[in-house]
């Protein structure tokens, strides 16, 4: 992993919210739908920590029709999982 994609990482976990998406996710698979229930934060604010955790790699997303769904990223998963 070059610098570059470090900083990206290590700036995407360092906010409160986007640690608290990931403890979420650690349970598995979830829509939008799901993680705005359980983040009670305003939609477009969780969308912002969505989109800065899937570009730095930590989650991966699929869409189903109108819903996206969010997961942990394996590898990442991997890495981390003594500290998530």
């Amino acid at each position: 992993m070059d610098i570059k994609n470090l900083t990206s990482l290590f700036k995407a976990l360092g906010d409160e919210n986007r640690l608290r998406l990931i403890n979420l996710l650690k349970r598995g698979e979830l829509c939008c739908c799901q993680i705005n229930q359980e983040m009670q934060l305003p939609q477009n604010l969780i969308s912002h920590h969505l989109k800065v955790l899937r570009e730095s790699g930590v989650l991966n997303s699929r869409k189903d029709g109108r819903w996206v769904h969010y997961s942990l990223n394996d590898h990442f998963a991997d890495k981390f999982k003594s500290i998530i």
